[in-house]
């Protein structure tokens, strides 16, 4: 099930993002045949079957979105920056990222560049926290009512963002402080996730 959750055309801003939450329903059989050959490899590279599906199902979303914003029919090719950013071969106009969780895929489609990000809402690991997060957001974490869904809040944002810069995860506890664009974060507790989405601010 792929539902359009965000659609603008307003000004010179034209983005998307798509999300399927039935990602055990996927035909891995049947959906091969949408692939590109280069993201098929991909797939079949991968052992554990419910991450095939959902790395399938993150493609599918991404051809749904250039199909409606774009007229594009074919199977998108993909290039790659010097940290495995991937970016549309021969279509420096068009930006997208997508992820997966245990559950779910997601993808954003958008003129500008995108960050996203989704994850299964997890148990607070303390540790980790102290770890990735500064000083104000592990305070923020320490007293909320609900630290598990305040942590995965703040990492799918800090995740977001480092996918969107394409530079990974460098700076980690400061990813946030230091990002200048659009942020927005979706909880759905019913369903167990938690996903951030960034854009770049257009100048």
């Amino acid at each position: 099930m792929s539902i359009i959750l965000y659609l603008c055309h307003k000004a010179n801003r034209r983005g998307m993002i798509l999300i399927n939450d039935n990602i055990e329903g996927i035909d891995l059989q049947e959906s091969m045949g949408l692939l590109s050959e280069q993201r098929r490899d991909k797939v079949l590279a991968i052992k554990d079957i419910m991450a095939q599906k959902a790395s399938v199902a993150a493609y599918i979303l991404l051809c749904e979105g250039l199909r409606q914003e774009y007229g594009i029919t074919g199977s998108p090719v993909f290039t790659y920056n010097s940290h495995g950013k991937p970016s549309l071969e021969g279509r420096s106009d068009i930006h997208f990222n997508f992820s997966h969780c245990k559950t779910a895929a997601i993808c954003a489609v958008d003129n500008v560049e995108v960050g996203i990000d989704i994850e299964t809402i997890r148990a607070y690991n303390r540790r980790l926290a102290q770890y990735t997060m500064n000083d104000d957001e592990f305070k923020r974490i320490e007293s909320s009512p609900n630290p598990d869904i305040e942590f995965t809040r703040l990492w799918t944002m800090k995740e977001a963002v480092a996918k969107l810069s394409g530079t990974g995860l460098n700076d980690i506890k400061n990813l946030l402080t230091n990002f200048t664009g659009e942020i927005e974060t979706v909880v759905d507790t019913d369903k167990g996730y938690i996903y951030s989405f960034c854009r770049k601010k257009e100048v």
